[in-house]
């Protein structure tokens, strides 16, 4: 039992004596349990390559997929605006999970709010729900802007938001004047981050589309930035820092690094930062627009290039040493303003690094998977690095995406036994870490399952997991860091040399067995 004076959590308290004959109780009186032999001998027969080569056959189901659902993303483009409030037009519950998702990768606290839909508005529709949803949410929460968007069940049942939120302005239950851009965004197509791209889209459409009498390309002087789903907060800061060496007046369209990322100092914000509407609605005077992330942000960049008339530059996320290089250099040939010394000797640094860690990354072979541009600039990395990302997988990229990556394999003999998997989920890639086994995986928190199961059918057969990406539940701070630009690049460099450092001590501790390599200096 529990003392006042020695409370503990569920490990280690679940391993008391008391505990563990209360469950074996439960399990024998209450659970139709399989034999012990049978699960060992299932579980040995999942690790083949027999079940391999059936598992990629799968067609009919989808096991832990690496994406999330279109209105994630939504809402976390909605946040990017200043004094903006998210809003769903769909059932309590998909709130819920939004919000607590990002409670648990963030450690903050997210403002959201459902317009609540249930069964009679699931059969008659969900317009009464959006007049009193809008009405009370500004009303309650006074932001300035209200960002919506959808998800499954008013996709399902065609609700139509325009049409929703007009005649909550024309019956008075918002201002005519007052900014609602919305977005459809049904849960059952694409992922999280089709979601930000379409919201993104519909808050640009909203304040340029019909606006754009008077907007002369490049005559404010700014240079605009499309983020895209990006949950990297120190990503936004180091755009933002790059640029003010530069020089340049920069504008980041969504940037939620300070709504994200509150102080603790007596005092909730539940708007904090963000991108202004006169910033969004002045956008399209500027020089160019880059979007950061272009396989995920293609309706953006169309908007972009068709509305705007902005030239969107043809570019790799800058992730990695070459790939900052040319960003740099392109914003550089826009804007007319030099790169500086700072800027080369950061570089410099990078550089120093690669060659410090390169013997012990060299060689070293890596399975990876996440969102469409953050698992090429990590393939981008790695082979920089002289690594071999040898399954690359993204479940919510295309067939474009996946060409694309094979070419930058084709580009370094060491890509030369690397494959690319597009569509396919974690359960694929747990088949991939059993029969054709890398050092390391790199992923999500998810990843950890894959990791306990690889070890749990010996040591030898391990795979640990790096934590990079989204989410990250089982870490604290590591969505403060930053991927993006030489920073970024030594972020991700020390993450992986420092795992294979901490893999090489782990299998040397052996006293007078392995410790012949248990160095102190390395």
């Amino acid at each position: 039992m529990q003392a006042v004076d020695d409370i503990k959590p569920c490990y280690p308290l679940f391993r008391d004596d008391d505990y563990k004959e209360n469950l074996k109780r439960k399990q024998d009186l209450y659970e139709e349990r399989v034999p012990a032999d049978k699960i060992a001998e299932t579980f040995e027969w999942t690790t083949s390559k027999e079940y391999q080569e059936l598992n990629f056959k799968r067609e009919a189901i989808t096991i832990n997929p690496a994406k999330a659902c279109q209105p994630l993303g939504a809402v976390l483009c909605s946040l990017g605006f200043k004094n903006t409030m998210p809003y769903v037009h769909g059932s309590q519950g998909c709130v819920a999970y939004f919000r607590t998702y990002f409670n648990r990768h963030f450690k903050e606290p997210v403002s959201c709010v459902s317009d609540s839909m249930t069964e009679d508005a699931a059969v008659f529709g969900g317009q009464k729900n959006m007049f009193d949803g809008l009405e009370n949410a500004k009303a309650i929460y006074k932001p300035d802007m209200i960002a919506v968007s959808t998800t499954c069940m008013a996709e399902v049942i065609g609700d139509d938001l325009n049409a929703f939120i007009n005649n909550a302005k024309k019956a008075g239950h918002v201002p005519q004047e007052y900014p609602v851009p919305f977005a459809h965004t049904p849960s059952f197509v694409g992922s999280h981050t089709t979601g930000w791209d379409n919201m993104w889209e519909g808050i640009a459409r909203f304040f340029t589309l019909n606006k754009m009498e008077g907007k002369v390309v490049g005559s404010n002087g700014k240079l605009n930035f499309v983020p895209g789903f990006e949950t990297y907060l120190g990503n936004y800061r180091v755009i933002k820092r790059m640029m003010g060496q530069m020089g340049v007046d920069a504008t980041v369209l969504s940037d939620p690094s300070e709504v994200l990322d509150t102080p603790s100092d007596g005092e909730f914000r539940m708007y904090s930062g963000g991108t202004t509407m006169d910033e969004m609605s002045d956008a399209p005077n500027a020089l160019n627009t880059i979007v950061l992330q272009p396989w995920q942000l293609e309706k953006s960049k169309k908007f972009v290039e068709t509305v705007w008339n902005h030239d969107v530059p043809k570019l790799n996320i800058p992730m990695g040493l070459d790939w900052t290089d040319e960003f740099l250099m392109k914003v550089s040939e826009i804007t007319g303003k030099a790169i500086p010394e700072e800027l080369a000797l950061e570089r410099g640094r990078l550089v120093d690094m690669m060659q410090d860690s390169h013997t012990w990354l060299h060689g070293k072979k890596f399975a990876l998977y996440g969102d469409p541009d953050f698992v090429l600039g990590l393939t981008k990395i790695l082979l920089e690095l002289g690594a071999e990302p040898i399954h690359i997988l993204s479940n919510n990229a295309n067939k474009r995406w996946g060409k694309a990556v094979q070419k930058v394999l084709d580009g370094y003999k060491h890509g030369a036994n690397c494959k690319v998997y597009v569509g396919n989920d974690l359960w694929h890639m747990r088949s991939l870490c059993f029969t054709e086994k890398p050092d390391f995986l790199i992923g999500n928190s998810y990843g950890k399952y894959i990791q306990r199961d690889t070890v749990f059918k010996g040591k030898e057969f391990e795979v640990p997991l790096i934590r990079l990406g989204f989410p990250i539940f089982d870490r604290h701070h590591l969505h403060r860091m930053t991927t993006l630009g030489y920073e970024g690049a030594m972020y991700v460099l020390t993450t992986l040399v420092n795992a294979v450092l901490e893999r090489l001590d782990d299998e040397t501790r052996g006293m007078g067995t392995t410790d012949y390599n248990y160095d102190l200096v390395r």
